[in-house]
């Protein structure tokens, strides 16, 4: 996610500033708030440490409930956001799924928990989904993806085989990857990418914030199904051609 503003660490798009002194207290308030639900997505979340994913400046500041810069004027996510966007994904045991804009690395860590351990097949073309699944997550700008690389390293995910990463324009997708189980973008698009909507299996469900909210896409039988989540604010989705 593209951030502008140093001082936007200091604000909660959602909700008043909640600060909090471990991850416990934070989980415990998401859950009082009714944002955290799912008993897959709380256990992700209490194993995957926010604190693993924030610059060592930012340390103290790791499990407030608003956005922090993780340099490149990006930020890791606020807590409340990301929860929320992982209830309307509705990640399970076993699924594909695409991380566009992954930064920090926290949502790709958080997804892989979800999925479980893989089993790839000998043609290394598709996932075995008994035993778990996989996550590929594209990030656009060099100096964050190599930050959030090092982040996702901290739990193996890469060298398990569970994730898979790619620096590059993540509103093109991965064709050569695809189709997705679900979908999640971290920034705002002026309109919903179609190479996005192309590479979502029928059934599958796509999370993406416009400038005012955040849209809930499901594909059934070719035709889409949307969504819609007013009052959350997100920063741009920055294509290639926009990076000059």
């Amino acid at each position: 996610m593209i951030l502008n503003l140093y001082s936007l660490r200091l604000v909660c798009f959602v909700c008043v500033t909640m600060i909090f002194r471990t991850k416990e207290e934070l989980i415990n308030s998401l859950k009082e708030r009714g944002v955290l639900k799912t008993k897959e997505i709380i256990e992700a979340f209490l194993k995957i440490d926010r604190k693993d994913f924030v610059p060592p400046e930012f340390l103290n500041e790791a499990y407030n409930d608003y956005p922090l810069p993780i340099g490149m004027g990006q930020t890791i996510s606020q807590p409340y956001t990301v929860a929320f966007m992982l209830e309307l994904l509705e990640p399970k045991k076993g699924q594909k799924i695409l991380d566009v804009g992954f930064g920090s690395g926290w949502t790709t860590c958080l997804l892989a928990e979800i999925v479980g351990e893989t089993s790839i097949n000998a043609d290394e073309t598709s996932i075995n989904a008994d035993t778990g699944g996989k996550i590929y997550g594209i990030e656009i700008v060099p100096e964050v993806f190599e930050f959030g690389k090092k982040n996702i390293e901290k739990y193996n995910f890469i060298e398990k085989g569970r994730v898979e990463i790619f620096l590059g324009d993540g509103s093109k997708g991965l064709p050569d990857k695809a189709p997705f189980d679900r979908i999640l973008v971290s920034a705002a698009a002026k309109k919903i990418p179609q190479p996005l909507i192309d590479q979502l299996k029928d059934k599958g469900i796509l999370v993406i914030p416009d400038p005012e909210g955040i849209y809930k896409i499901k594909k059934i039988n070719g035709k889409i199904e949307r969504e819609y989540y007013y009052g959350f604010a997100f920063v741009p989705l920055v294509a290639t051609d926009e990076r000059g």
